[in-house]
């Protein structure tokens, strides 16, 4: 269960960048070009905060299961010194959790705006955050803190 909860969460983590990014290109287009906010792009609002949902509820599963995250709470003293524990245990989990609350914010007073450059604004503004913590936090193999591969085996 634990191997296939990893790779999952491994390949939503492109689903959710992949619709991020598109997300973050839609808005600076219609800011800047005064495009209409269209049910198509009410959609990708929609779906980009429903992908970081569902990344998120992968996230809690593991952070529950993981045998890491197990290894930290029994061994505190000890792990607290190892950076990829830790980074595991406190940084990746608390800056993912930020940056969903933030992409949930976000979708959430995009929905609420009057004007369709005020919704282009807002998911701009707070989607570009979340996409900024979101590429500090990821354990990139070429992280010095944690390196996992860009998606794992099933």
């Amino acid at each position: 269960m634990y191997t296939g909860l990893l790779f999952f969460h491994s390949l939503t983590r492109w689903f959710l960048l992949i619709s991020l990014v598109y997300a973050i290109l839609i808005a600076f287009r219609g800011y800047f070009f005064n495009k209409e906010f269209s049910k198509w792009h009410n959609a990708i609002r929609h779906w980009t905060a429903t992908i970081a949902h569902i990344q998120l509820i992968l996230g809690v599963i593991l952070f529950i299961k993981s045998p890491i995250i197990q290894y930290f709470f029994k061994n505190y003293q000890d792990a607290k010194t190892n950076e990829e524990i830790s980074f595991f245990a406190q940084i990746h989990s608390l800056l993912m959790l930020s940056a969903v609350v933030l992409i949930t914010i976000g979708s959430a007073v995009a929905k609420r705006k009057n004007t369709d450059k005020a919704k282009y604004k807002t998911m701009l503004t707070w989607f570009c955050i979340a996409l900024f913590i979101i590429l500090v936090a990821l354990p990139w193999p070429f992280s010095p803190l944690a390196s996992r591969p860009y998606l794992r085996p099933l």
